[in-house]
């Protein structure tokens, strides 16, 4: 009884670590939420009234938030979050875009809605993170990078082209410059790849705690999984907490059923 209430407790201490890193959904202030402080009020001003300007003439609603830090939730989760809370687009055209930038974190993402998805592609939300924010903002100047990123992303929606270049449709380049990310996937999809990876090295972990001497072994053997496989379903960041979570939590529960 004492192994299984113990087994529960880990159980719940390994769900708790991986899951419970969500990051707070900032209150929609304006078409510019600095929360991250990055712009200086002058790009700050011109960029709202461009972003004002644009949806006069065309009815799509962008909006820019910038963040310290999502404390290592998913970016694409994130982004899905805030775009839903702010109901950024006109009801049933769908046609909002948010751009977000977590600067602790070296993380951004275009999110775009349904409406706008066949004019502003994945593709071309990804060509200008990689060709036209980051090189800003890896030279620091986070003014240029948002300001330029935002009037490209008008630059399209209003028929505009951007400069040819290889490019793929991958979550990587809509989502991030600097850091591994998962695949991008549904949250559909994303429980039942969560219930699968951790299903398999739960199972074995769990092993691993009644086992006397070869489930050290196996607490070094898993290592390795639990600090990639989590990245499938949680992305680099939350991996990390869940990963740290099994390389306390394992040995101090294992020391507590002895």
């Amino acid at each position: 009884m004492k192994r299984r209430s113990l087994f529960l407790l880990l159980s719940l201490a390994l769900q708790l670590g991986c899951m419970l890193f969500a990051a707070d959904i900032p209150y929609l202030t304006g078409r510019i939420t600095d929360n991250a402080q990055l712009l200086s009020p002058e790009v700050s001003d011109s960029v709202s009234q461009s972003l004002k300007a644009h949806e006069e003439r065309t009815g799509n609603q962008i909006a820019v938030l910038t963040i310290p830090t999502i404390d290592g939730e998913s970016i694409e989760e994130y982004a899905a979050e805030v775009f839903a809370s702010w109901k950024l687009g006109q009801k049933g055209a769908d046609n909002g875009i948010l751009i977000v930038v977590v600067p602790d974190e070296r993380r951004m993402r275009i999110e775009v809605g349904y409406g706008l998805e066949g004019i502003l592609t994945d593709g071309m939300a990804g060509q200008i993170i990689r060709t036209v924010m980051t090189p800003k903002f890896k030279d620091g100047d986070y003014d240029a990078g948002i300001a330029d990123g935002a009037r490209a992303v008008m630059h399209v929606l209003e028929g505009g082209e951007l400069p040819e270049m290889a490019v793929d449709s991958g979550s990587t380049l809509k989502s991030g410059f600097f850091e591994m990310e998962g695949p991008e996937l549904s949250i559909k999809e994303r429980i039942l790849m969560g219930a699968f990876v951790f299903g398999i090295i739960g199972l074995f972990t769990a092993i691993g705690l009644f086992m006397p001497g070869f489930g050290w072994f196996l607490y070094f053997f898993l290592l390795p999984f639990w600090a990639t496989f989590p990245i499938i379903v949680l992305g680099s960041g939350g991996a990390f907490y869940c990963f740290i979570t099994y390389l306390i939590g394992f040995p101090v529960t294992k020391l507590f059923l002895r």
